[in-house]
């Protein structure tokens, strides 16, 4: 009786949220950045113009709907999610007076630390186990912005009890209590890899579709919001558009030019 006890209190206890502060400072590497092609970070950088075109209007839709969890998600696996994910957290962290939080999501995958370079022992997955309630341990604030990253690292863990857990719940309750300076991002897992992203969409507030142009079909975009309905799609995205508006970017990964100036200050 004890230990039921003990649980349900600790379950009803809110996480703790860490300031930036509170967080260990993280450099990226340019030539990591470079070589993912997570270019949000630079305005002046031509190919994160479709970036900052995509915050302003999430932003935009967030703030008209009262939403503060946004997860990205796809059809399947291949779509670029993790890729524009990544973009979309940088160019966020451009925004003024707010605080960005990324939390990797995609446990199997654990994108999010391949994209930005991180390195650790104990990710996001270790948090979902509930190995450990310090996310202070896991987060890392990414230096000279207003981003805060969760990634994830290699794990065997059978994800979909994690997610629908109610440890997972109050963690969500514990997000939904910051501020209305505070934007969360969630990487997704994709819609068709298994039931994670159905569990995922019924906590937060809303998602947004990325689509492959070529492999995802209009039925498999159609069956996914179908799956994670009633949740709120807050947009779609095109991804690896072919149709081109004079914009070299076209999410075809072509050539990149060095943007080392933004994590340069220190040389």
């Amino acid at each position: 009786m004890s230990d039921e006890l003990t649980l349900t209190k600790s379950l009803s206890t809110p996480f703790l949220i860490p300031n930036q502060s509170d967080l260990a400072l993280f450099t990226p590497d340019w030539q990591v950045l470079e070589n993912n092609h997570i270019v949000g970070f630079n305005s002046r950088h031509i190919s994160s113009r479709p970036f900052s075109l995509l915050r302003s209007q999430m932003v935009k839709r967030m703030k008209a709907r009262g939403h503060k969890l946004v997860g990205v998600t796809s059809p399947a696996p291949g779509a670029g999610k993790s890729f524009l994910t990544a973009n979309l957290a940088a160019t966020l962290s451009r925004l003024p007076n707010h605080q960005i939080h990324v939390f990797d999501l995609d446990v199997r995958r654990a994108s999010l630390s391949a994209n930005f370079g991180l390195l650790g022992e104990i990710g996001f997955e270790r948090f979902l186990a509930g190995e450990t309630d310090d996310l202070t341990r896991i987060g890392r604030h990414v230096e000279g912005t207003n981003l805060s990253l969760y990634p994830c690292y290699a794990n065997d863990l059978e994800t979909m009890p994690l997610l629908a857990s109610e440890r997972f719940a109050a963690f969500i309750s514990s997000l939904r209590s910051l501020g209305e300076e505070h934007i969360v991002l969630f990487d997704m897992p994709p819609v068709f890899a298994n039931d994670d992203a159905m569990v995922v969409a019924s906590q937060i507030d809303a998602y947004l579709m990325v689509i492959e142009q070529g492999r995802n079909s209009q039925k498999q975009v159609t069956d996914a919001m179908r799956l994670l309905d009633p949740s709120d799609c807050i947009g779609s995205v095109l991804n690896r558009y072919d149709g081109g508006v004079g914009d070299p970017y076209g999410y075809s990964y072509g050539a990149y030019g060095k943007y080392t100036d933004y994590f340069s200050k220190g040389d």
